[in-house]
């Protein structure tokens, strides 16, 4: 056992529950439980924490409540010793342990997202560059000005000229030898897609190439354009192109495999729009595993779009996916419990308790505020005069008694509402919480941001803010 002793700070409702848990870890530390006299650990402070707290019993860490509000370093400087928020659920010590509280950087990743604006003929310069300055706020790298067959493009070399004025780097996509040409005189830093009839651009500019089979899916269409480009000591990139489901996907995966194998040190790109663009799922999943291809093939770009409705966060999805692998990689494991950012329909432990287990919490109930929690069972909620269980809100009305009190009957529907979406879809539910939806959520940025405590903003809401499962 570790000289390590851990003091952790809990309330009055949680106390039980927390010894019980650490006491079936059976940890590698010492440790002792503090009650601080407050019934739940949420409502505790960082300066209360600072007015109460007198001996510290020999501790040399401090695990407070996850949702523990104020100054941690502040406390930490006062005590003299290291605080730290544990989980927001008491049930969720063990993983918070079993993984070492170990901090992956997502800050590094490796793969250059290429985010294409499709219909850029039809629309003005100002449009181009609003709809550049999106897509590197979503996380792109290179902003891929796509051209359209047979669209006229007359401001194709003001677009490049005003993105780069802007700092942005730029690509030229087109198959017409015209707009690749008029793109790299323009400033552009990739032109694609470049075959070997079309090599002799490369000369002509000094615009990076991306090149493309000659004859679809024939690899060895690319072998002189590459031994070319060597002797030349141009850089270049090769795109073997990846195709859609039932239109050759897994066949193209095959075949950028077999590229890699041929070619170990040789750039490539991915197309994964024709992935995600084309295919009617989630496009979190896959961006994941995407990602992990290019993870495990060394592929340093990839091509992404955002023109299908459904596919309105693939960049900022591949942009998370990508230092997720990244990570996983540098640590040698699995992409697991590095981020929740990606699990945006479903959580990896949506029901922290059991119905048993939230029926003994609530007989420690001794006021009317009402408690809402969920299980695999359904939602339940309860204050000291009954537990009620339901998978239906609408079952539940009946038995709280709003009815004549309009602002908690309003509290109350939308907490079950949200809850009922969390018992439906297998995501965690905690009260006075929004859902956490990862990347998938309009306005929210990442999963550093769904667990910054936000104090609740009406006294409504304060009026319930307690968290029966918060230690």
């Amino acid at each position: 056992m570790s000289e390590e002793r851990i003091l952790f700070l809990t309330g009055k409702l949680a106390e039980k529950q927390l010894r019980q848990i650490l006491e079936a870890m059976q940890p590698d530390f010492l440790y002792k439980v503090k009650e601080m006299g407050v019934k739940v650990a949420a409502l505790m402070t960082t300066e209360m924490i600072g007015r109460r707290l007198k001996e510290l019993d020999g501790a040399t860490r401090i695990v407070i409540p996850g949702r523990c509000r104020g100054d941690i370093d502040a406390l930490s400087q006062q005590l003299g010793v290291p605080v730290e928020r544990g989980p927001e659920e008491v049930k969720d010590l063990p993983q918070y342990f079993g993984k070492g509280a170990h901090q992956y950087d997502l800050s590094q990743y490796q793969t250059k997202i290429f985010a294409e604006i499709v219909d850029a003929p039809n629309i003005s310069v100002e449009a181009v560059l609003q709809r550049a300055n999106y897509y590197k706020a979503q996380g792109a790298d290179v902003i891929d000005i796509g051209c359209l067959p047979g669209t006229p493009f007359p401001h194709l070399q003001d677009c490049i000229r005003t993105l780069k004025q802007e700092g942005f780097t730029v690509s030229i996509d087109s198959l017409e030898d015209s707009d690749l040409l008029a793109g790299g005189n323009a400033g552009a830093d990739y032109m694609l897609s470049l075959t070997s009839k079309s090599l002799w651009i490369a000369d002509e500019v000094a615009t990076t190439p991306i090149l493309i089979p000659e004859v679809h899916g024939d690899l060895s269409s690319l072998d002189a354009a590459i031994e070319s480009l060597q002797r030349k000591n141009r850089s270049f990139i090769v795109d073997p192109i990846l195709d859609p489901i039932h239109f050759g996907f897994t066949e193209s995966i095959v075949r950028n495999y077999q590229f890699r194998q041929r070619y170990p040190e040789v750039e490539m790109m991915l197309g994964v729009g024709n992935l995600t663009e084309l295919t009617h799922a989630d496009t979190s999943g896959m961006n994941a595993l995407l990602m992990g291809i290019c993870s495990e093939l060394n592929i340093n770009h990839i091509l992404a779009t955002e023109v299908s409705k459904h596919a309105c966060r693939a960049v900022k999805e591949a942009d998370r996916a990508r230092r997720i692998m990244y990570a996983a990689k540098q640590a040698n494991s699995l992409p697991k419990h590095i981020s929740a950012d990606l699990l945006t329909v479903h959580d990896s432990a949506p029901f922290p308790y059991r119905q048993d287990e939230i029926e003994a919490i609530a007989a420690e109930i001794r006021d009317p505020s009402y408690r809402i929690q969920t299980s695999s069972a359904g939602l339940h909620v309860f204050n000291r005069d009954g537990f009620h269980t339901a998978q239906d809100p609408f079952d539940l009305y009946p038995k709280l008694g709003v009815e004549t009190d309009g602002g908690h009957a309003f509290y109350l529907g939308v907490e079950l509402g949200r809850a009922q979406i969390a018992w439906q879809l297998g995501k965690r539910f905690t009260q006075d919480q929004q859902l956490t939806w990862g990347v998938a959520a309009q306005g929210v940025e990442t999963e550093a941001d769904l667990h910054t405590f936000k104090p609740a903003g009406n006294t409504l809401k304060k009026q319930h803010q307690e968290e029966p499962g918060s230690y």
